[in-house]
């Protein structure tokens, strides 16, 4: 299906901006902004973090705090309040925050396949997320919209639905347990401890909104045109450093999450790659979105009763 490109609803000065090549946000700065994460420095964000690394934010007169988030961090709340400029969310959160009224716009769309999943143990012999979702236990965070999905698109879905308490410890110890994951996190930690985890994504059964997408407020983005189109170029620069070449970045990273060593920083850098390279990004180029998947997301959700109703896609600034 053809895709028109988005154009900007926020004004034309904004879409100049962002074609100009090597334009900076002003001659005078640098312009002091924050980018609110919404989980700790991991590969999800190495694009971030190679564009303030590899002198990108600088070339466009920025100078950017990248605040690191965790479990129940409110990016959206903070964004939409002018507490952060600049913050991450997922598509389905945003369209939901969005419906209770927070004005908030997208720039930049990280992900175009959603690295959700879910995984269970490959004894399990299952061909197909259907055969997961019939039986056994499956541990799940309460109120995921896609949990919504799965139960709709399979009826047959038995599953004893248990609370996801974070990690794999209870996968490794329990061979008839599957559980939510990131294709980035969760498996590549399982296999680390000697299990043989098979991953079936929540995108391939129909459900994929964009991962990882930048968000303004709308004020913010309407006052300053000319710094969102700069922040924007300089963050697909800083993915383009990172896909190319992540060791850097990674290494500074790893001091800011120790907690995560320098083998699993690689082995997600290489799991994700293909989930951002893909989709529209494509032929578009790094960051794209289209206003027909958000739309496709917003009905979605709408028939989940996630949201009351599909609401008008007016939020987009360029193409990301």
């Amino acid at each position: 299906m053809r895709r028109r490109t988005l154009l900007s609803l926020l004004g034309t000065a904004l879409l100049t901006a962002a074609c100009k090549p090597g334009g900076s946000a002003a001659s005078a700065g640098p312009h002091r902004v924050k980018l609110a994460l919404n989980w700790v420095p991991e590969p999800e964000f190495g694009g971030f973090y190679a564009a303030r690394e590899s002198g990108a934010f600088r070339t466009e007169n920025l100078d950017v705090e990248i605040q690191g988030g965790g479990a129940g961090v409110p990016v959206i709340q903070m964004v939409a309040t002018g507490k952060a400029e600049f913050g991450i969310a997922g598509a389905d959160e945003i369209l939901t925050a969005r419906a209770q009224g927070a004005d908030v716009v997208a720039l930049f769309a990280t992900y175009q396949k959603s690295p959700q999943g879910i995984m269970v143990h490959a004894a399990h012999g299952a061909k197909q997320l259907r055969d997961v979702l019939g039986s056994g236990q499956l541990a799940l965070e309460p109120g995921l919209p896609y949990a919504r999905f799965l139960k709709k698109k399979y009826p047959e879905f038995n599953a004893r639905v248990v609370p996801y308490s974070g990690g794999v410890a209870h996968f490794l110890a329990d061979p008839n347990l599957a559980q939510q994951c990131y294709i980035t996190s969760e498996p590549i930690a399982a296999r680390q401890q000697g299990a043989d985890p098979q991953v079936f994504l929540i995108a391939d059964e129909g459900f994929n909104p964009y991962v990882g997408v930048v968000i303004t407020s709308r004020a913010f983005a309407q006052q300053n045109p000319e710094l969102v189109a700069a922040f924007t170029r300089a963050i697909r620069s800083g993915w383009k450093a990172y896909l190319a070449d992540p060791a850097a970045t990674n290494a500074l990273m790893q001091k800011l999450n120790p907690a995560m060593d320098a083998a699993t920083f690689q082995a997600a850098a290489d799991a994700q790659k293909p989930l951002i390279e893909g989709g529209d990004a494509a032929t578009k180029g790094l960051g794209a979105m289209t206003q027909e998947r958000w739309q496709a997301l917003a009905e979605q959700l709408t028939s989940l009763d996630v949201l009351k109703a599909a609401p008008a896609i007016d939020f987009l600034v360029g193409t990301g």
